[in-house]
């Protein structure tokens, strides 16, 4: 009894090993790591940020040239002011008419009882 269960044994370990042997192996597709659409859109993003920081680089450097255009010309206007408020300081102590009667004198003129008064400017 011993013998036919084991040739009942041998028979079923060969079947098995031929059924093992025949079978094929069966090809399993690599399951990839990033799919196309996946390369698609983060190469999309990646292209949209890079542009997106190459304009706000180029804005930035032209807002910083405006800004140092409006700096440079504020300088310019304070200037023109300090040379406008010292030629009115200027204007004002020529007009007195203490030197006016001065020059008057220099030049050869004689006033003969008459008072000199700065005349008003006239607007139209």
């Amino acid at each position: 009894m011993a013998s036919v269960f084991a040739r009942k044994l041998e028979q079923t370990e060969t079947q098995y090993k031929v059924e093992r042997q025949v079978q094929a192996p069966v090809a399993v597709p690599k399951k990839r790591w990033i799919t196309k659409g996946e390369k698609f859109t983060y190469s999309l993003i990646t292209i949209v940020a890079i542009l997106v920081s190459i304009y706000v680089v180029s804005f930035s450097s032209s807002i910083d040239s405006v800004n140092r255009d409006i700096e440079s010309l504020e300088n310019k206007v304070e200037e023109q002011l300090l040379a406008n408020e010292t030629l009115e300081a200027q204007v004002n102590e020529l007009s007195e008419p203490s030197r006016i009667i001065e020059v008057a004198k220099a030049n050869g003129l004689d006033i003969k009882n008459a008072t000199v008064e700065q005349a008003e400017i006239l607007q139209n």
